[in-house]
């Protein structure tokens, strides 16, 4: 089950108000911006007090305002609440270009920023500051493709909607579009024979028929499967053991549309059988319109 403290920290413009108001829409107690030194005795307060009971659990978002590297003593009660095993530490990071794009659309002056410093400096400040937590954090998740919406969906299938057990997602992406910066593992299946180059198979994916046989009759395709196979099972009792919630995997291809789908279809197949809160997503995955 998810524990009763969640602590959501990440950069500026990446989703934090958003990920705390789903949060108090489906019954938690949110409290945004706690200095980092109240946060033992506001933990010790909600989690031990009966009037907090009927809420599903405390939700606490950090940002950097209240914190510097420079005074690490400070965050001292911080870092011994990140590691117990009551709290859930999420963080939300989002690619420098598109929190600038953000912070640009909506007009909003960045809590970092200064008359001595630019958005592109408040940014990277803010990252320095929030290393620590990032370096913690249970959940990483990278916003930067993410709709509001999607985002929203996020949370509630990784956390509202958790089931006991390790949490597993297993994602595909397109290398051309950039590597998701929020997986454990990232596997290349750009070795593959390529179906883009067959003229009838370039507008289906790795879910259609035809492009799986084309796939597997290559041999090369079973032994890269295998390789992976073996190595993902082999490493997930170690995340178990460690006390790790959450498990990240992309695969990825040149346009996300074909091989790495057809992968991530069949790993996700293999290992909903034994952990059955494994999720499939499919970052890049473009279905064409055809008649």
């Amino acid at each position: 089950m998810t524990p009763r403290l969640i602590i959501i920290s990440g950069s500026s413009g990446a989703g934090k108000s958003s990920a705390l108001r789903l949060l108090e829409d489906e019954g938690y107690y949110c409290v945004d911006n706690l200095p980092p030194r109240m946060m033992a005795d506001f933990a010790r307060e909600v989690l031990q007090h009966r009037d907090y009971d009927r809420f599903k659990g405390i939700a606490v978002c950090i940002d950097a305002r209240a914190m510097s590297p420079q005074q690490e003593g400070e965050n001292d009660a911080l870092h011994q609440i990140l590691k117990t095993r009551d709290s859930l530490v999420i963080f939300l990071d989002a690619q420098p270009h598109i929190l600038l794009k953000r912070f640009s659309e909506t007009r909003r002056r960045h809590p970092l920023a200064g008359p001595n410093n630019s958005l592109p400096e408040a940014i990277t400040r803010e990252r320095k500051h929030l290393e620590f937590i990032a370096a913690q954090a249970d959940l990483l998740i990278d916003t930067t493709e993410l709709s509001p919406r999607d985002l929203r969906d996020a949370i509630t299938r990784r956390i509202i909607e958790r089931r006991d057990g390790l949490s597993i997602m297993i994602e595909s992406f397109a290398y051309k579009k950039g590597m998701p910066t929020d997986a454990d593992f990232v596997f290349d299946a750009r070795g593959l024979s390529n179906p883009y180059w067959e003229e009838s198979l370039r507008h289906l994916t790795g879910v259609d028929e035809p492009v799986r046989h084309f796939l597997e009759s290559d041999p090369k395709t079973l032994t890269i499967y295998n390789r992976i196979s073996v190595f993902v099972t082999e490493t997930i009792p170690d995340f178990n053991q460690s006390d790790r919630s959450y498990l990240t995997i992309a695969i990825g291809c040149t346009g996300g549309q074909h091989r790495s789908v057809y992968l991530a279809e069949k790993l996700h197949t293999d290992l909903i059988k034994h952990y059955p809160a494994t999720q499939l997503r499919h970052r890049h995955l473009i279905v064409s319109q055809t008649s």
